[in-house]
């Protein structure tokens, strides 16, 4: 009888223990929401942030390595722009938790209270 418990209890709290986890992460991801929430908050800080910044330093290197053709090419601005500023910016720029979307919303919201100053 004893044997029999121990599957079904290990079972049933390794799917509790993952219903657990997946609920508040996928509510804490709500695209229509202009506001991140604190789950998306936590993952950005420690899964997104550092692979942006990853990404830059990546995409620093390349662009220094392609520098010579971009010249020749006449496309230095374009390949800067793609490969350092734009994960530059997401990395360093983009408020806590917020999608591209929801930081250029907020962008705007702020900049319409200020202008209404």
């Amino acid at each position: 009888m004893l044997r029999a418990k121990r599957p079904f209890l290990a079972s049933f709290l390794a799917f509790s223990i993952l219903f657990a986890g997946v609920v508040p992460v996928a509510h804490a991801f709500d695209p229509d929401s202009d506001r991140p929430g604190e789950f998306a908050m936590i993952a950005d800080t420690f899964l997104a942030r550092p692979a942006l910044a990853t990404i830059s330093l990546i995409g620093l290197g390349i662009f220094t390595l392609a520098l010579p053709a971009s010249i020749l090419g006449d496309n230095v601005d374009e390949s800067a722009e793609k490969l350092v500023k734009a994960p530059a910016r997401s990395t360093f720029l983009r408020c806590l938790g917020c999608t591209p979307a929801q930081h250029d919303f907020l962008q705007s919201e702020r900049a319409t209270d200020k202008a209404n100053r």
